[in-house]
C-alpha cells in the first residue's frame, strides 16, 4: 500500500511564500515612504526654526528706537582752543536753530597735517560734516569723500564752493573750497540747501 500525503502540495507552498515576499516588500516600501515623508518634514521644521531665529537676530542687530535722541555735545570750547593753535579753523556762528553738534576732534601733531571735525546733526535728524585741514591736495579729500564727481558750484556769502556727489555713499554730497593753504569741506546727507545754509555760519 503506497502512502498519501496530508500536506501542502508544492504549488500551495509556493504561493505562500510569494504573498509572504509580497507583503514583507510592501511593508518596506511603506516604511521608507513613510520615513522620507518624516525627515520632509523633519527638515522643513528645522529650516523653518533656523529662518525664524537668523531673522529674530537680524531684527535685534538693526533695531533702533524710532524717536532716538540725538546726544547733543558742547563744542565751543574746543572750537576756541583750535583757533589758537590754527588761525584758519572755522565754526558754525551761531549754529542754525534745531541742529546739534555730535562730534567733535581737532588733531594738532607735532608735524602737519592739523585737522578739525565737526559733526552736527540737523533738525530732520540729517548728517552734516565740516572737515577742515591745513593740506590743500587731493588726498585730504579723498580721505574724507572717498570717490566723487562734480556737480557744479555754488556761492555762499560770496565764496563759491565746489559741490560733489560721494560716488561711495548713498544719497551724500560735499561742499569744497580750497584757498589760503586750507581745504574746508562741508559734507552729509542732509541735501545741498541744507550744506549751503551750514557753510553760511561758518566764521
Amino acid at each position: 500500500m503506497s502512502a498519501t500525503s496530508h500536506g501542502p502540495s508544492s504549488e500551495a507552498k509556493a504561493r505562500a511564500k510569494a504573498q509572504a515576499l509580497a507583503e514583507a516588500d510592501e511593508y518596506r516600501q511603506a516604511y521608507r515612504r513613510d520615513k522620507a515623508k518624516s525627515q520632509t518634514v523633519g527638515n522643513l521644521v528645522f529650516a523653518t526654526v533656523v529662518c525664524l531665529v537668523v531673522v529674530a537676530f537680524l531684527m535685534i542687530v538693526t533695531w533702533r528706537p524710532k524717536d532716538e535722541k540725538v546726544r547733543a555735545i558742547e563744542y565751543t570750547a574746543q572750537l576756541q582752543d583750535a583757533r589758537k593753535a590754527a588761525a584758519w579753523v572755522r565754526g558754525p556762528e551761531p549754529m542754525p536753530t534745531g541742529w546739534s553738534a555730535t562730534s567733535v576732534e581737532f588733531r594738532a601733531p607735532e608735524q602737519e597735517p592739523m585737522t578739525w571735525h565737526l559733526g552736527v546733526v540737523t533738525n530732520d535728524k540729517k548728517y552734516v560734516g565740516l572737515e577742515q585741514s591745513n593740506v590743500t591736495g587731493g588726498k585730504f579729500q579723498a580721505d574724507k569723500l572717498g570717490r566723487t564727481t562734480d556737480d557744479g558750484t555754488t556761492t555762499v556769502g560770496g565764496v563759491t564752493w565746489q559741490r560733489k556727489v560721494l560716488l561711495d555713499r548713498k544719497n551724500e554730497n560735499a561742499l569744497v573750497v580750497v584757498g589760503s593753504g586750507v581745504t574746508t569741506i562741508v559734507t552729509g546727507n542732509a541735501g545741498y540747501p541744507a550744506l549751503e545754509t551750514f557753510a553760511s555760519t561758518l566764521h
